[in-house]
C-alpha cells in the first residue's frame, strides 16, 4: 500500500468526502498494513427514521475487535479458486484479507453506505476480487448462490439475528464448507450454536480469543460451522 500522511483522502471518492467527516483505523493483519477508511463517529450516522422503522443503528462505521480477529484467523487461509461471502462486511475489513488471501469475494451488509467504504477501501489498498452487494438477511436474493466459505463479525447483536444468520447459512454455504463467526460474548449468540444444528449444520464454539479495544479486555468467541 502506498504510504499516506495522517489526513490525505485523496483516493476516496468524491461523493463520500462530500457526505462524512472522514476518519481512519490503522491495522497491520497478517503482515500487510491496513488503513481503512471509515465515518470519524458512528453517533453522528444515528437517524431517527432508521430506528424508527426497523431500529437500524449504524454499527457498521467501525472496526470492531470481532473483525479485527476474524481478519486475522482469515489471513492465514489460502483462498486460491475458493469463494467467500461476507455477511455484515462494515467497512471491508475482513472481505480485504480475505481477497488478500485469494479468495473471490462478495461482501454482503444491509446499509448502502457501508458497501460504498467497503469498495473504497478495497480500491485504495489495490485489492480486487471483491464484489459488493446490498443484501437484507430477511428477504435473501434468489441468486446470491453458494459459496466455499461464509464470515462475519459481530452480528449477534439482537435476539432473533441467531436464527437469520444460521439460517443464512444453511441456504448460501456449500457442500463441504465453512462458516466463521465471530462476537465478543453477547447475549443473543448464546443459542447460535443450537440455531445452526437445527439447521442440519455442524456448529461448535471453536475457541475462545483474548484480545484487547483500548484500555478494554474482552474475550472473543469463534464459532465453525460446517456443511458436510
Amino acid at each position: 500500500m502506498t504510504s499516506r500522511t495522517q489526513t490525505d483522502y485523496s483516493d476516496v471518492p468524491a461523493d463520500l468526502k462530500r457526505r462524512f467527516e472522514l476518519a481512519h483505523t490503522d491495522l497491520t493483519i497478517g503482515g500487510r498494513a491496513y488503513q481503512l477508511v471509515r465515518p470519524r463517529s458512528v453517533d453522528d450516522l444515528i437517524s431517527e427514521e432508521d430506528f424508527a422503522i426497523d431500529e437500524r443503528i449504524p454499527y457498521w462505521a467501525d472496526c470492531w475487535p470481532s473483525a479485527r480477529i476474524l481478519a486475522s484467523l482469515v489471513a492465514e487461509h489460502t483462498g486460491a479458486d475458493r469463494t467467500l461471502l461476507e455477511l455484515g462486511c462494515g467497512i471491508g475489513l475482513v472481505s480485504l484479507v480475505a481477497a488478500t488471501a485469494g479468495y473471490q469475494v462478495l461482501a454482503t451488509d444491509y446499509y448502502a453506505d457501508s458497501l460504498e467504504f467497503t469498495a473504497a477501501n478495497a480500491q485504495r489498498h489495490n485489492i480486487d476480487r471483491v464484489d459488493t452487494r446490498l443484501v437484507d438477511w430477511r428477504k435473501l436474493p434468489a441468486d446470491l448462490g453458494m459459496f466455499d466459505v461464509i464470515v462475519a463479525a459481530d452480528v449477534l447483536y439482537e435476539r432473533e439475528y441467531a436464527e437469520l444468520v444460521a439460517s443464512v447459512i444453511a441456504r448460501a454455504l456449500a457442500p463441504g464448507g465453512r462458516a466463521i463467526v465471530t462476537d465478543p460474548g453477547r447475549r443473543p449468540a448464546e443459542g447460535f450454536v443450537a440455531q445452526c444444528q437445527a439447521q442440519g449444520l455442524q456448529a461448535a464454539l471453536a475457541q475462545r480469543i483474548p484480545t484487547v479495544d483500548g484500555e478494554t479486555s474482552l474475550t472473543i468467541s469463534v464459532y465453525e460451522i460446517l456443511r458436510g
